[in-house]
């Protein structure tokens, strides 16, 4: 159905999901993966949609969210004003957090917006306070640089390089303890903006029979995933080449960016 003032607009859809993320706050793994709950079904009925879970465990905890997509023809759109949420807690024996696929994890510090130590509790009662591993100290989550979200782990407000090193998170309650994953934060200070692209060959005139490279670098910021695409003459009648992705971590200023070549 139409609305006043969005008769261009010809159908609406709802689209209900998870948040995805495990304690890391990354996409969650595939349903057949151990740790995550298989999602049963997805329903969608005249006026509602629902969402089953079975087998549901602490790492199922995050937010559900759904809201109305307003389509016309194949363009859709997702329409803010109808967008709802909400933040289940799954509790499981043993486990006062959320559980992480690693053991240990990088979170990068830009000066530029927040950081977040995804170190989310199951237990609401439950104290949680972060830790620096050397030297050892507990750090305050006073409010102004650093604060704790329940449903999003320490945030710090305005990283900057002072914050660097290996953190946990430790959590009481009922007279047990349970301390999280590891870890590392690394400050990076880059511009703002894309990375920035140079290409290289080994030689601009090659004798027939001589091998050539050519190399792609890529630098930004470490957290900017890049996908390289070669375009080259004979790559539509597949003229065989080597190609090669690698990645470093360089250090540049007082922080570290991503070096990526191909």
């Amino acid at each position: 159905p139409s609305e006043k003032g969005r008769s261009a607009w010809s159908r609406w859809g709802f689209i209900c999901e998870d948040d995805g993320a495990g304690r890391d706050g990354r996409e969650a793994p595939a349903p057949s993966r151990p740790g995550f709950a298989l999602v049963d079904s997805v329903k969608q009925h005249e006026r509602y949609g629902q969402l089953t879970l079975v087998n549901s465990t602490a790492a199922d905890t995050g937010e559900f969210s759904c809201w109305g997509q307003l389509c016309n023809g194949y363009i859709c759109r997702r329409d803010e004003a109808k967008t709802g949420s909400t933040y289940i807690i799954f509790t499981e024996k043993g486990e006062l957090f959320v559980p992480s696929p690693s053991y240990f994890d990088v979170v990068y510090l830009n000066p530029d917006r927040q950081a977040v130590v995804p170190c989310r509790v199951t237990v609401l009662s439950a104290k949680v306070t972060l830790h620096r591993e050397f030297p050892a100290k507990e750090i305050q989550a006073n409010g102004t640089d650093i604060v704790y979200d329940m449903k999003r782990g320490f945030v710090y407000l305005q990283p900057h390089s002072d914050h660097q090193g290996v953190v946990y998170c430790k959590a009481e309650v009922g007279g047990k303890s349970q301390i999280s994953v590891k870890y590392q934060l690394l400050y990076a200070e880059v511009p703002s903006g894309p990375p920035s692209t140079t290409i290289l060959a080994s030689a601009n005139q090659v004798k027939g029979g001589d091998d050539i490279s050519i190399l792609c670098t890529v630098l930004g910021e470490p957290d900017v995933e890049v996908e390289f695409r070669w375009i080259y003459p004979g790559q539509k009648d597949e003229r065989p080449v080597t190609i090669q992705d690698t990645w470093r971590l360089i250090q540049r200023g007082l922080g570290h960016t991503t070096r990526i070549s191909q």
